[in-house]
């Protein structure tokens, strides 16, 4: 009988344990209905899966920083060992960080850098990619397809993320060095990272008898919207230069097509990962860097086939 209450003893020990060992990360995404932040949502809830008594509960902002902040009270509310956030707004994660440091929880934010990015308090961090380095990128190879003249316009991705002012801000500054200077920006203007409002916008410039030879895109969705706009008014696609960001499935295949002339691969497998595997570090007691970058990558016709498989 002594044996036996020692043996069960034993068992609740080891059980109570593994529980203590178990992990709950709260996720906080700004919109479930994107094709890139829909790779990097899968990417930590796989990579979360792999991993031994790590549980990945994830929220959808529907881009409504209102409904994200609520989120991430209720995350904090459970008592999680740490919060990956997508932003909905970077001038919103100030608030959050603050919220989070009161309660002693571990917070990373990926991909959309918030605005105190550069003052973050203890156990918090951000995993994402240097979005001026992607709008170089894609502005430059666009710049080389017009041999630096012509007309082009701009279509943003939704205002107040640093994706939209990091991407825009690198095509402003391509645009005005001198091999690039004779590309004149006609237009310039929102169409919140989707596809449908940038088929809009762009139908509506050319009802408007706006002329341009260039549709420099913050990102994909928007880039294949433009193209849509263009082949349903009878554009031809070899007379428009057209360029994206994110190196999706889609765009990729509207580039074996040929109607999309230059996208940036954005890993969000690495972001995704990254993002785990940190805020894991953070709530274990580990250092981590507070600023991890994940380089972007050109990608064109020439390389194509090495990007198929990768978002």
């Amino acid at each position: 009988m002594k044996l036996k209450k020692l043996m069960l003893s034993a068992a609740f020990v080891a059980m109570t344990s593994a529980v203590a060992h178990a992990e709950t990360i709260g996720v906080a995404m700004s919109l479930f209905d994107d094709n890139w932040l829909t790779g990097l949502r899968h990417s930590m809830e796989d990579h979360a899966k792999g991993l031994k008594d790590v549980t990945v509960n994830t929220e959808d902002g529907q881009g409504d920083i209102a409904k994200q902040q609520s989120q991430v009270d209720n995350f904090i509310a459970a008592g999680v060992d740490g919060i990956v956030i997508m932003l909905v707004d970077a001038d919103a994660g100030a608030a959050i960080s603050k919220r989070a440091a009161e309660a002693g929880i571990p917070l990373v934010f990926v991909n959309n850098a918030p605005s105190n990015v550069d003052s973050l308090p203890d156990k918090q961090a951000f995993v994402g990619s240097n979005e001026e380095q992607a709008g170089t990128l894609e502005t430059e190879t666009v710049c080389k397809m017009l041999g630096g003249k012509g007309k082009a316009v701009i279509i943003q991705g939704q205002l107040g993320t640093t994706g939209q002012r990091g991407r825009t801000k690198a095509t402003h500054d391509v645009l005005a060095t001198d091999a690039c200077k004779g590309i004149e920006v006609v237009d310039e203007q929102s169409a919140n990272w989707m596809r449908t409002p940038s088929l809009d916008l762009v139908t509506n410039w050319l009802s408007a008898g706006r002329d341009f030879d260039a549709v420099i895109a913050n990102n994909d969705e928007m880039a294949l919207g433009a193209i849509q706009a263009l082949k349903a008014s009878g554009k031809s696609m070899d007379k428009v230069v057209v360029g994206g960001v994110d190196a999706t499935a889609d765009a990729l295949a509207a580039m074996q097509a040929g109607d999309l002339d230059v996208t940036v691969f954005q890993n969000a497998k690495g972001q995704g990962v990254g993002a785990i595997d940190t805020v894991l570090k953070l709530a274990r007691g580990e250092k981590v860097e507070k600023k991890t970058y994940i380089p972007f990558e050109l990608v064109t016709k020439d390389n194509l086939a090495q990007y198929t498989a990768k978002n």
